[in-house]
């Protein structure tokens, strides 16, 4: 596989930016539904800041010095190679999280998280974090539940890399992508792809051009817009809806147990 363009480093220079604990400009899933109580300590902790295409927010074997909300964009967590090969394990986006290791105490990121899709987020030094998590127990709760799910997509995709077609894989992969950025266009290149499914370029070639011989996508260089979703899911191998019942399955719980809270 080709060489990868230079990474971004998530460094910690950026402008702080307003960070609004009334749950105003927050897209993140996990800041969205945390008591007020914990909003506010973690408003004092966290900086606005834009991430980039290629922006680096943890390098494998390194530590870790800022753990990230994502507020948009796509985020990839890839195992690196001694040869410098990759492949995605998971993604996320405005659901989640990155940084995980340091909430169960470890100082060090075991794979690369970069942004594959632009977006924004607020970022919080490792040492804010571990003050936060003393008083903030929903918070814990909400970090460790998404690290379960990160888990099972990281299972459920190594199966599906061994076992399915490139072109049911792809479809998979662009419907998480699509789930968590919105709209119709996917943002990529078939590079990208390649390291991402583990491939070679030539085979997401001929896997995209299956997928729009049936009509369901587009392909220009660069993006993918998808012009038939319910046709896409048809494509895409199991994989996509046993991690989406799941995902779906956790959101309906936290939503309830919210709900709950405040008629109490």
């Amino acid at each position: 596989m080709p060489k990868q363009p230079a990474l971004l480093r998530a460094g910690g220079n950026d402008k702080p930016k307003p960070v609004h604990t009334n749950g105003q400009g927050v897209k993140n899933a996990i800041l969205s539904n945390l008591p007020r109580s914990e909003r506010e300590t973690l408003a004092a902790l966290l900086t606005a800041v834009d991430l980039p295409m290629r922006t680096l927010l943890n390098e494998m074997g390194q530590p870790i010095k800022h753990a990230f909300f994502l507020n948009g964009g796509l985020a990839s967590i890839l195992n690196v190679m001694n040869d410098g090969k990759s492949v995605e394990v998971g993604l996320t986006g405005r659901e989640g999280f990155v940084g995980l290791p340091l909430v169960v105490g470890f100082a060090t990121s075991p794979t690369r998280v970069l942004m594959q899709v632009a977006g924004s987020g607020f970022r919080i030094s490792a040492e804010d974090l571990k003050a936060a998590l003393r008083s903030c127990p929903t918070l814990e709760k909400m970090l460790n539940r998404f690290a379960q799910e990160l888990g099972i997509q990281a299972t459920q995709v190594a199966a599906c890399n061994r076992l399915h077609e490139v072109d049911a894989r792809l479809a998979r992969w662009l419907l998480m992508s699509q789930d968590r950025i919105g709209g119709d266009i996917v943002p990529l290149t078939q590079e990208f792809l390649a390291h991402m499914l583990g491939t070679r370029r030539a085979s997401v070639t001929v896997a995209a051009s299956i997928l729009q011989k049936r009509g369901v996508i587009t392909y220009k260089r660069g993006a993918v817009t998808v012009k038939n979703r319910r046709g896409l899911e048809s494509a895409a191998c199991e994989c996509y809806g046993i991690l989406t019942r799941q995902a779906n399955a956790w959101e309906n719980e936290i939503r309830s147990k919210n709900i709950s809270a405040v008629r109490q």
